[in-house]
């Protein structure tokens, strides 16, 4: 698989680079005054296609090494990589040319996450048949179209929940790597080399286009990088448990915990505030790391100002997903203990962001980096 995850990465590595030299023109049209801009200068915002490109190189390296004897021993065909790329297409080109021409109205976006759930649900027989509770199990499994729904949700959710948390270099890639690491290694754990397999070459790909994204910010993952990540991994959580009665579904979900709940989080604060959760602001939590708690950079040059700071801003979040990615590596298969740390992180996200809020952050926390 270590062969898998070199493919997938050199060839993101290269594709990447070749688009920092050629793409950045569409980038003049993402204007300076839009609130979620922490960045000097015109940055392609084409890094997902970079990444598509390179996990496809990867899955169908795999599929053709299957074809000789399957020496890698992952079990991945050409129908699967076709299968894989036709359900995720929709919403990552559509993400794609909205990061090019700015054009794309949310509504139509949301229209081509919903394909390519459906697609998903469709061509891999997905359900979510069981969350923990056994009653609610039992009722489940007497109404299985119900569990449909839940997988369609799920996948049409996570692209835009990555997307919300992608804002500064390295926080929605690297949090996408821990999770495709941790999603594997439960995988293999069960003997799924297959699911493994396909993650890990979304962990190659985002390493590639993190080489450039982090901390330099050359290029960025735009729209269509966080569609990718979020339909991948929310396919593949929803596909480890179905496949494995010992793998809780608690496991997946602590593991996405962080940009599930900012979502939520972000949609109950706008409500409450008497605006629509559609219409963006910067008042997420990464954000408010950005301004209040990442101490100023004495630079000449504004630019290296605020490229500084941004990359001071990620490892904050990074620290944070580790602390739901550990434990849920530790107990991938104790519902209970994955249910009490969900609950958990989300009572410390709301402490946190209120003292964020309230300026009552302790001194060693901003001076941390």
């Amino acid at each position: 698989m270590i062969f898998l995850i070199f493919v997938s990465f050199a060839a993101t590595l290269i594709i990447a680079v070749l688009m920092i030299r050629s793409a950045r023109g569409h980038a003049k049209r993402y204007a300076a005054d839009m609130v979620q801009r922490f960045h000097a200068g015109d940055i392609p915002r084409v890094g997902g296609i970079a990444i598509l490109l390179g996990l496809s190189i990867g899955w169908f390296a795999a599929a053709i090494a299957a074809s000789l004897g399957d020496r890698l021993n992952v079990h991945i065909t050409f129908y699967n990589a076709l299968v894989w790329l036709a359900m995720l297409l929709p919403a990552v080109l559509g993400g794609a040319f909205e990061d090019l021409t700015q054009r794309i109205p949310v509504r139509f976006r949301l229209a081509l996450t919903g394909l390519s759930a459906g697609l998903a649900c469709w061509l891999l027989g997905l359900t979510v048949s069981r969350i923990g509770i056994p009653g609610v199990d039992a009722w489940l499994l007497t109404m299985p179209w119900v569990g449909v729904m839940l997988a369609f949700l799920a996948i049409c959710g996570l692209p835009h929940a990555f997307n919300i948390i992608d804002g500064y270099n390295g926080l929605a890639g690297t949090v996408a790597i821990l999770i495709c690491l941790a999603l594997a290694h439960v995988a293999l754990q069960v003997g799924d080399r297959q699911l493994a397999a396909l993650v890990l070459c979304l962990a190659g790909a985002t390493a590639g286009f993190l080489f450039w994204n982090y901390p330099r910010g050359l290029i960025f993952a735009g729209d269509g990088g966080a569609y990718l990540w979020g339909l991948v991994i929310a396919i593949s959580s929803i596909l480890l448990v179905q496949r494995h009665s010992l793998v809780s579904p608690w496991f997946p979900m602590l593991l996405v915990i962080y940009p599930v709940w900012e979502t939520l989080f972000s949609i109950y604060r706008k409500l409450a505030r008497g605006g629509s959760p559609g219409v963006a602001d910067a008042l997420h939590f990464h954000q408010l790391i950005y301004r209040r708690i990442v101490r100023g950079v004495f630079h000449d040059d504004e630019a290296r100002r605020m490229l500084t700071r941004n990359n001071r801003t990620s490892p904050y979040l990074w620290g944070f997903t580790v602390l739901t990615v550990a434990p849920a590596l530790l107990f991938w298969s104790n519902t209970p203990v994955l249910m009490f740390f969900c609950a958990l992180f989300m009572v410390s996200y709301v402490f946190a962001y209120v003292s964020i809020i309230r300026f009552k952050v302790q001194r060693w926390v901003r001076s941390k980096f």
